[in-house]
Order: C-alpha cells, then sequence, then structure tokens
C-alpha cells in the first residue's frame, strides 16, 4: 500500500511543477490585450444600381443566332433586385459571333469563288481527309458520289447525294474546316472550295461563279428528299398517354413473325493467297536508252517495265475510271482499248458537251496531251483531275493503258 501512495504523490507533484512552469512561461512571453484595441471600419458602400438598366433580351430568339452576355439578370425573387453586372453587347460584338446562313442565303457574306480555282485550294486544305476528288480518304467522309444509293442497305450519304441545302455546304466549311484549323479559310477560299464540291458532284460547272447571290439558287438533288417532323401531332399522342396494363387487345393473342439470324458469311469462297500460285515475274527490261522513250503507239507491244511503272500512275485515276476484267463506267468512263478509241465512244456514258464534240480518236499524242493538261487540252470536260506534272508518268501511263488494248 505504501508503494502505491508513493507513486500517487509523486505524479501529483510532477503535475504541479509542469503547471508552474506554464504559468511562469505565459506570463513572461503572452502580450496583454489592449485596453483600446483598434476596431475593423466600415464595409465601402455598394455599387449603385445604374440610372438606366440595359434591357435583357426576353427570349433566345430576341438576339438571332449569337451568344451574348446579359446586361443584367434578375436574381429570381419578387423583389425584382439585381445584380448590376454586364452591359449589351454591341452590334459589331454579336456580328463576330452570328455566322449563321440560313437556306434562303441569308447571313452569306460578299464573296466569289469557282471549282476551277477551288481545286487547288481543296487539294491543300482539304485532300488529306476527303481526297483528291472529294472521295474520301480511309474512313474519312466522302463527299462527292453516292447518287441514287439512298434507298441501298449500306447508302452513301454525300453533298450531292444526300445534303438538302448549299447554304449548309458553306456554313460548315466556312464554320468548322480545315479539321484543326476552323475559321482559317478566306470567304472567297469557302466559295471556292463549296464551288469544287459541288462540281465533283456534277451539280455546276467548273467555271460557275458561285457567290453570296448564285449559291442560293443552286439546288442540291436531295432537297426534297426531307421532310417536317410532325411526330408531335402524329406520334406523341400515341405513348405519352396513359399505359395499358392488362386485357388491352381485344381478341385471342398470337405470335404471327418471329426474328430470324441473319447469315453473313459471304457464299462464295475466298481463295487462300498461300495456295494460289505467285503471278509470274516480269520479264528482264532492256536497258533504258539516253533519251525517254516516245510514247508506244496503239499497235506497239508495250515495254513491262514502262507497263509496271504506268500501273502505279494509274493509282491517281482509279478514284474515278475503272480498266480490266469486268472493268464498269463510275465518275468516269471505263478505259479498256482506250488507246486508239473513238473520243467520247463508250455507250451508256454520259460525257460533257465539250467531249462528246470532240471528235477524233485517243491516240498516243492525243492522250499525252489530255493527261498532261485535261482542261487545257478539252476546254469544258468534267474531268477533276488537273493532270501529269511529269512526262515519263504520262509515258509510262500510256503503256500501261496500251497494255489493254491488245
Amino acid at each position: 500500500m505504501s508503494k502505491s501512495l508513493n507513486l500517487y504523490v509523486g505524479t501529483v507533484a510532477g503535475v504541479g511543477l509542469m503547471l508552474v512552469a506554464a504559468y511562469n512561461f505565459a506570463d513572461r512571453n503572452i502580450a496583454d490585450f489592449p485596453e483600446n484595441p483598434q476596431m475593423l471600419g466600415e464595409l465601402p458602400a455598394p455599387i449603385p444600381e445604374p440610372e438606366a438598366p440595359v434591357k435583357v433580351a426576353a427570349a433566345p430568339e430576341a438576339v438571332d443566332g449569337g451568344i451574348v452576355g446579359a446586361a443584367h439578370a434578375d436574381n429570381g425573387d419578387s423583389k425584382g433586385l439585381r445584380f448590376g453586372l454586364g452591359r449589351g453587347a454591341l452590334p459589331e460584338e454579336i456580328a463576330a459571333w452570328d455566322l449563321d446562313v440560313s437556306p434562303d442565303g441569308t447571313g452569306l457574306p460578299a464573296g466569289s469563288g469557282n471549282a476551277y480555282d477551288g481545286e487547288a485550294i481543296f487539294e491543300e486544305q482539304c485532300a488529306v481527309c476527303h481526297g483528291s476528288f472529294a472521295e474520301g480518304v480511309g474512313n474519312w467522309p466522302k463527299l462527292a458520289g453516292g447518287m441514287d444509293t439512298l434507298a441501298d442497305e449500306d447508302p452513301l450519304k454525300t453533298v450531292g447525294s444526300y445534303w438538302p441545302y448549299t447554304s449548309t455546304v458553306w456554313d460548315y466549311v466556312h464554320r468548322s474546316m480545315p479539321f484543326g484549323n476552323a475559321q482559317s479559310l478566306s470567304v472567297d477560299d469557302t466559295y471556292a472550295i463549296v464551288a469544287y464540291i459541288l462540281y465533283s458532284n456534277d451539280i455546276i460547272d467548273d467555271e460557275f461563279e458561285l457567290n453570296q447571290d448564285t449559291l442560293p439558287e443552286v439546288v442540291l438533288p436531295n432537297a426534297d428528299g426531307f421532310i417536317v417532323d410532325d411526330r408531335a401531332e402524329t406520334e406523341y399522342s400515341k405513348w405519352r398517354s396513359e399505359p395499358c396494363m392488362e386485357n388491352c387487345k381485344d381478341g385471342p393473342v398470337e405470335i404471327t413473325m418471329r426474328a430470324t439470324v441473319l447469315d453473313v458469311t459471304p457464299e462464295e469462297a475466298v481463295e487462300d493467297p498461300a495456295t494460289t500460285d505467285p503471278a509470274p515475274e516480269p520479264a528482264a527490261a532492256a536497258e533504258p536508252a539516253a533519251e525517254p522513250a516516245p510514247a508506244p503507239a496503239a499497235t506497239d507491244a508495250p515495254d513491262p517495265e514502262l507497263v509496271a511503272a504506268g500501273e502505279k500512275v494509274f493509282n491517281k485515276c482509279k478514284a474515278c475510271h475503272q480498266i480490266g476484267d469486268g472493268a464498269k463506267d463510275r465518275v468516269g468512263p471505263q478505259l479498256n482499248a482506250i488507246v486508239g478509241r473513238e473520243i467520247g465512244s463508250v455507250d451508256g456514258f454520259k460525257y460533257s458537251k465539250a467531249m462528246g464534240s470532240m471528235g477524233g480518236e485517243w491516240d498516243a499524242e492525243t492522250l499525252a496531251a489530255f493527261l498532261a493538261d485535261p482542261r487545257g487540252t478539252v476546254k469544258g470536260t468534267k474531268m477533276a483531275f488537273a493532270g501529269l506534272r511529269k512526262d515519263a508518268d504520262v509515258t509510262a501511263l500510256i503503256a500501261y493503258l496500251s497494255s489493254f488494248s491488245q
């Protein structure tokens, strides 16, 4: 018992010494509260309400197409108190944001452009995604083609086949393109690019001057293919009323149709490349001459080396033309037996007036001139390609084309 008493006494003594030390520290180092402390000054007066507040737009349609800051906003209570912030947007500030273009052409700025000038601009600004002929690259959107495909299982929706208004094309290009550098195109460049897109869809000629007056007059093929959304009047009442939960149909209920599983496996067998015979290697080419070989005549056997080079050049033509077994007309006519063929003679293909009335035949000399400068050779041709810049490419391509004329 004595040990416990000693421990208790020692603990009490220790706590007492600690309290004495704390009091002495506070007495020496902590200042007393002042007798006349400095009081906090009055807050500044609130900002007075403007004498003539700017009116607030009562509805969103009060400002057409733009986004502006409200000059004053009610705080929602019955007293009608206002924050007193901001001011009315100036007309030039609204115009900087208001880029809307209506279907009738309202909102189009003054400017002009044609497809002939637009080709080079399109090639520089748009072709990396949409292709040199507006027919798309990879999964990027196609802007041309797709005519009469809207009823197909896999329709191609392009400016020519699907879009309703030319003003929508202009507005979208000017507002959102090119990708990653939106609104960098000038007004004239936008008119020229839209003209090239319309020309690529055979809607206008390459020299048609597109401007704020003529653009609304260009009617797209599918302008009448859209209907007004009348579901609010025709459908909403059918599924927004009180639902029926029992005895909803008079008479017996029976299954009338069943879901089916679609077999998407191709019917035609796909050949295994490993089991097919490799293509024969071309014969060894003769040593090249000191000067470029002239374009081969229609009756000359084409040089295999030139044919191989020409096949690579033909990749620039594949977007519009086909050649070989099963070749069909596309944007341009099929090119089988083109060398020596009468100009504008493919049955069923719709040539331009200039090409249809040209006359003559596609000999090596005429082909060479046309491939180097299509529009200069046949003024008014619908062919959008600007031409081959290298004479060697022209010679090689003619050799490749002539290999399908034998």
